[in-house]
């Protein structure tokens, strides 16, 4: 997409984020990450959502001797090789968990398998790309295979595209992020059902977004690619609640992972755009005034795999640090 079309222009400049705004006042966000950069950062970035079997899963404690809550269960997370979903998998490995994982950029899938099993954690990871139905199917069988078997899945894998208006976004921009943010969740569905009910049930986690409640200018393709989860979760949940499955998104408010770094203004260097995005937290968010951490997302994903979510299913549970509420 040509450059002249992308909302760069309004982005964080280095003068700001160095010496900071000489005038009175709080910097407008539009000053800090552009006027569309603010709203999708705003929106959120990330993923997630649960289901527990009808027998439930076992809530040992954390700690030497004490196992974890997910001792001997299979977890499947799609976009594990960064962000949320790494670590999402890092997490379920050292509660006990056997954690097959996805992504499409090998160096640093094989960096997550290495870091779990340095820790004592079994993962093993395939390099799978969820636009690709052959590749979905192959993944979740393997991990199967592998593992004997599914108990909960974390449908993570995501992307975006820099801020543009809807009319001015390109087909393939456009069904590129539908490709992954919707059609790669209806495809990993469809390949982990079957296998969550002949275990007798299950969890699956689907990551939505804080899109998913409002949108902004520039959002237009992510707003409509998190919208159709919502419709996916809650048909999946109603059709496999008998069958002990429960089918829940986490939608993330904003979070700091490097799916950020799409809106990162040229020139800027790694201490700058740090410092750009750290304002932003401090100004997006009226309550707790940062941005989430992608280790707090996958402690919100954790917890709704575990029983103590038993009766949530078919909704989008949103994980925003308050800030939809100064909206």
């Amino acid at each position: 997409m040509p450059k002249s079309r992308r909302r760069r222009g309004h982005a964080l400049t280095r003068r700001t984020v160095v010496k900071g705004r000489t005038g009175t006042g709080p910097v407008s966000r539009r000053t800090l990450l552009g006027g569309a950069a603010a709203a999708t950062a705003a929106a959120g970035l990330a993923f997630g959502a649960p289901a527990a079997g009808a027998a439930g899963f076992p809530t040992a404690g954390r700690g030497k001797g004490g196992g974890g809550r997910y001792e001997g269960r299979t977890v499947l997370v799609t976009g594990a090789t960064s962000g949320i979903g790494r670590a999402a998998a890092v997490a379920f490995a050292a509660e006990g968990a056997k954690v097959g994982f996805c992504g499409r950029r090998e160096r640093l899938g094989k960096e997550v398998e290495r870091e779990i099993r340095a820790a004592g954690g079994e993962a093993t990871f395939i390099r799978a790309d969820v636009r690709r139905p052959a590749e979905v199917k192959s993944f979740v069988d393997r991990v199967v295979d592998r593992y004997d078997g599914l108990d909960i899945a974390l449908n993570n894998a995501g992307i975006q595209k820099p801020f543009t208006d809807l009319h001015e976004v390109t087909v393939e921009d456009f069904d590129d992020v539908a490709l992954t943010n919707t059609r790669g969740v209806f495809l990993a569905l469809k390949y982990q059902i079957p296998h969550l009910r002949a275990r007798g049930g299950g969890v699956v986690i689907v990551t939505g977004s804080s899109n998913q409640f409002m949108t902004r200018s520039g959002l237009g393709s992510y707003t409509s690619s998190k919208g159709g989860v919502t419709g996916l979760v809650q048909a999946a949940a109603i059709e496999n609640g008998t069958h002990g499955i429960r089918v829940v998104a986490l939608a993330p408010g904003m979070t700091d992972t490097p799916m950020l770094d799409v809106h990162r203004p040229d020139g800027l260097t790694d201490g700058e755009w740090a410092a750009a995005k750290a304002e932003f937290g401090r100004q997006g968010i009226d309550a707790l005034k940062r941005m989430a951490t992608p280790e707090e997302m996958a402690s919100a994903a954790l917890g709704l795999a575990s029983p103590d979510f038993a009766f949530q299913t078919g909704s989008v549970v949103l994980v925003d640090g308050g800030q939809l509420a100064g909206i």
